[in-house]
């Protein structure tokens, strides 16, 4: 029971910690990516039209079509954002926004994040960012803290500790640009989330779990079809990874016997499918027709190849992964432990499918990336196309310091008692200071994500000038009138606090007494253990 209650406590703190984090610094203002869907959702609730036509001037990221504007995105966090948006316009229009307004204009410190070019704090600036702030964190921030947890239960499955499971959920959710994503009203993150979600309810029937050949009901399948489609829906280059997830779902439907369950799946993914193409149709002339192919600028670019896609390139697959300009592995070099980590799972022979699912769906962003003729993504913080890969490339990591995941053909006692080698813990600390200081230092300087201006080495370009001057991303503690870098000590305030109180409740129940004490131990015992086959009582 005390292993139980410690392992939901962790799980609390985890969505709580990654969550705060997100949460504390507001999205990029005045960021064409995210203005562009943002438009489109105060254009369909306000004007009833998908038309961006009063809005198009804060956005480079449109389609023109009939003489009207579009927003060229893949639809779906606007979609999503529709209804918070309607709901939250009420709140929009009452008096107290133009007193948060003249507080704003008032405030010395927010004061010294604009711009002296810009046109200073206007009340429809203030309101457009508020709903920004408030969609951002709805279909971004809240579902990134749920995903940082998913990995934690799932590798619970792969039998790895609590201590390494902790571990690789934070590193992904802290240490890698998925932070710099989080809070931001692009779709990436997004898609990474329901990708990886669809994965998670599909697991369990794995064979490698499933010895028992229990079947997944109709309303889990239909559900996994609606996160595999809305996936593509969100971003478009997830149908890599959502083909792939397709496919091994089709497997374990076989294994178990139960090909018949695909048919609620195909008509999850159906209905998605359905509904973008009765977008495209709407608003750019055809079911297959996309936003990119009536953009007005960057005409070079998608006309290039497919949509921009040509053959990898070296440039952009050494861009993306060991340039300073977009390298992920500079950025955030504890990802390297993955690449370890893939060898050390195929090396287990262990969870054989997992294995192809997680390996292929890493590639094959990598490969998008790779192929892309903007393979850099603009304005951005290291290879953002990689995102919705990006989770299941973190679950490598724990085979790469968890012993006990790596050798589970070992007796479970003697792999509760082996401990990663002191040079190994000194080099996950060392790679991840390093990307905490890298993704955190990029992230949070000057108030938009750097340029493509600098390719030379954005770090001594672009973050650390703005760094010096005290130039660092808006946040809660800007809005409590702390300035510069003084803003982030409200957050370390905080996550100490956070810290100490998960510390102290892990420490409260690791003090079993009387009768409790033999069932606490054997129940840690089974918790350290491999993940035992699906039953119908934990679906």
């Amino acid at each position: 029971m005390a292993a139980i209650k410690r392992d939901r406590i962790n799980q609390i703190a985890i969505f709580l910690i990654a969550l705060v984090c997100y949460a504390y610094f507001f999205p990029r203002w005045a960021d064409p990516n995210q203005n562009s869907r943002l438009n489109m959702v105060v254009a369909i609730v306000d004007d009833g039209t998908f038309q961006i036509d009063k809005y198009v001037a804060n956005t480079v990221d449109y389609a023109k079509v009939d003489g009207h504007y579009y927003s060229d995105k893949a639809p779906g966090v606007a979609f999503l954002g529709v209804p918070l948006y309607a709901g939250l316009r009420a709140v929009l229009n009452l008096p107290v926004m133009g007193q948060l307004t003249e507080r704003l204009g008032n405030s010395a410190a927010f004061k010294e994040t604009l711009r002296e070019s810009g046109s200073g704090v206007l009340e429809d600036k203030v309101r457009f960012a508020l709903a920004q702030v408030v969609l951002s964190f709805l279909t971004n921030a809240v579902p990134t803290a749920l995903l940082c947890v998913l990995i934690y239960r799932l590798l619970a499955r792969f039998g790895a500790g609590q201590g390494s499971r902790i571990f690789v959920a934070l590193a992904y959710g802290l240490l890698t640009p998925a932070f710099a994503y989080a809070n931001s009203f692009y779709g990436h993150q997004l898609s990474a989330v329901l990708l990886f979600a669809a994965f998670y309810l599909a697991f369990p029937f794995d064979p490698s779990q499933n010895q028992s050949q229990t079947k997944p009901s109709a309303m889990r399948m239909f559900g996994i079809g609606l996160l595999l489609g809305y996936s593509v829906v969100t971003e478009f280059p997830a149908a890599l990874i959502a083909g792939i997830l397709t496919l091994y779902t089709l497997y374990v439907l076989y294994r178990v016997g139960a090909l018949l369950k695909a048919v609620p799946m195909v008509a999850g993914l159906a209905i998605c499918a359905a509904g973008l193409m009765l977008y495209n149709t709407a608003v750019f002339g055809g079911p297959f027709k996309l936003g990119y192919s009536n953009s007005e600028l960057w005409t070079a670019q998608h006309s290039a190849g497919f949509m921009s896609l040509t053959m990898p390139g070296w440039e952009a697959a050494s861009g993306i992964t060991f340039s300073l300009f977009r390298g992920l592995f500079v950025l955030s070099p504890v990802l390297l432990l993955a690449v370890a980590g893939f060898v050390m799972w195929w090396r287990s022979g262990r969870l054989r499918a997992a294995f192809w699912v997680a390996l292929l769906s890493t590639l094959s962003m990598f490969l998008f990336n790779a192929s892309s003729i903007m393979w850099w993504g603009g304005f951005a913080i290291g290879p953002r196309y990689v995102l919705p890969g990006l989770p299941f490339m973190a679950l490598a990591i724990v085979f790469a310091i968890d012993p006990a995941t790596a050798r589970q053909t070992q007796p479970a006692i003697m792999q509760r008692t082996q401990r990663p080698a002191a040079w190994l813990l000194g080099l996950v600390v060392v790679l991840s200071l390093w990307s905490f200081i890298a993704t955190w230092g990029m992230t949070l300087a000057e108030q938009a994500f750097p340029s493509d201006a600098f390719r030379a080495n954005p770090y001594i370009e672009h973050a650390l000038p703005n760094w010096q001057v005290g130039n660092i991303a808006r946040s809660l503690g800007t809005i409590a009138g702390f300035k510069g870098v003084t803003a982030l000590m409200p957050l370390a305030a905080l996550l100490s606090a956070f810290g100490a109180a998960w510390w102290l409740a892990g420490s409260w129940i690791a003090r079993p007494s009387g009768l409790s004490r033999a069932s606490d131990s054997t129940q840690a015992d089974r918790l350290s253990e491999p993940a035992r086959p699906v039953t119908g009582s934990n679906l």
